[in-house]
């Protein structure tokens, strides 16, 4: 066990309270990025404290982890069909500040280009669709060339992030971040809690059991 280097600055905190998007829905809590970002500099160090204690203690709060579910129709889908509504989480906006903060000190610490393959293209800086396209046709014609074969499967896999097994992937952090990631991430992806608003009326609460926030 080692605890990350460097916290949290309230430089950085301001920053991101400064990038906020402020159309955005609230969470439960009803507190929106207008209101974050009128804040005095006091807060913002208190906030900031916050922040640090989650960081040095590996633990998310768990009135952070609920989630708001609202239901919004695809255009020209039939009302009536469970399916033709997109769920959309609305999340406590103290947590999605904190969500920003720890990637910085994770990529200063970490190696990642050793654990993510070279192919890997989603959700990564420099990475663009482009590039893929590129990367595939260059292989085809690389093989054309040198009168091999060349093989593809495309997959398209249907709601994949609500998919996704939190036991597998705790166990694939675990086996590759330091101990506080490792323990900071399996609290931020365990207890999370989502009930659904529709038309004014609301659900009750239920166990997040798969997928990713």
């Amino acid at each position: 066990m080692s605890f990350p280097r460097t916290p949290f600055f309230p430089a950085e905190v301001s920053a991101a309270i400064a990038r906020l998007k402020v159309r955005k829905a609230p969470g439960y809590d009803l507190i929106s990025g207008k209101v974050l970002q009128e804040i005095p500099p006091t807060a913002v160090i208190l906030l900031t404290t916050l922040y640090n204690s989650m960081l040095r203690l590996s633990y998310y709060q768990l009135l952070w982890k609920f989630a708001q579910l609202i239901m919004v129709r695809t255009p020209g889908k039939p009302a009536h069909e469970v399916t033709s509504y997109r769920p959309i989480s609305l999340l406590h906006i103290l947590s999605k500040i904190f969500e920003k903060l720890p990637l910085k000190l994770l990529l200063s610490d970490v190696d990642l280009s050793h654990q993510i393959p070279g192919y890997q293209f989603g959700f990564r800086p420099g990475h663009s669709p482009i590039q893929q396209t590129q990367r595939v046709v260059h292989k085809i014609v690389t093989s054309l060339e040198e009168r091999t074969l060349c093989t593809a499967v495309f997959l398209d896999v249907e709601q994949e992030f609500d998919k996704v097994w939190p036991t597998g992937l705790l166990y694939k952090l675990k086996t590759t971040l330091p101990g506080p990631y490792y323990l900071l991430l399996k609290s931020y992806l365990t207890d999370r809690y989502f009930q659904v608003r529709y038309n004014g009326t609301y659900s009750d609460c239920h166990e997040v059991k798969s997928g990713v926030p």
